[in-house]
């Protein structure tokens, strides 16, 4: 019995299509693009971060000039971390994100050694610029930590779906996908926004 071309052509066309689909050809680039998207996310909040920093500096050289070491450390760390720049085409390489990692992370430190270094200055704390910019940075850290959130799942899914069958298939013969990095905090309570509520003195 002869069969129809036609009719070949039409059973084949969409099991075809479903066995592309079910090797990761377009699976994969989608779930990059994601994670890729979502660093775009952690990228913004970092710089909204360091756009920040020169007002909150200015305001407390304005009451504690004395500290110079705090606030010099914390310009320092901030000019460190805006030069190293971490594009989504360096995802899928630990050096270069642990590099920018452990720069942001340099940044929160001396960030948190400034905003300690207020306690001693009553004025400032009841400031009313200074009480607004501390508002803002607390509202920043919360962004950075929910867009590394975000990230993470999204370098988690996109790193489960190139190593698990059948997308594997499409993401080593098609893409020569590899691994994206997860960002992880590189000093003890790293992933924590620095102390920025300064409630009345006891």
């Amino acid at each position: 019995m002869t069969i129809d071309r036609r009719l070949l052509a039409a059973f084949a066309a969409p099991a075809i299509a479903l066995s592309v689909s079910a090797c990761g050809i377009n699976s994969v680039p989608t779930a990059e693009e994601v994670a890729k998207a979502r660093w775009a996310d952690v990228q913004v909040n970092y710089q909204r971060r360091a756009d920040l920093i020169p007002n909150l500096v200015e305001t407390v050289k304005g009451y504690a000039a004395q500290e110079r070491t705090v606030l010099t450390e914390v310009t320092e760390a901030r000019a460190k971390a805006s030069s190293i720049q971490l594009n989504a085409d360096q995802l899928n390489d630990p050096q270069a994100v642990a590099q920018f990692q452990a720069a942001q992370g340099a940044l929160s430190s001396s960030l948190g050694r400034l905003l300690a270094t207020v306690e001693a200055y009553p004025d400032l704390k009841s400031n009313q610029n200074f009480l607004a910019l501390q508002s803002q940075l607390e509202g920043t850290e919360n962004r950075i930590a929910i867009s590394l959130r975000d990230y993470n799942e999204a370098v988690r899914a996109y790193n489960t779906r190139i190593r698990t069958f059948p997308d594997m298939i499409g993401a080593k013969l098609v893409h020569g996908a590899k691994p994206m990095t997860p960002f992880e905090a590189t000093a003890p309570n790293a992933d924590r926004a620095p102390e920025v509520n300064f409630g009345t003195t006891k």
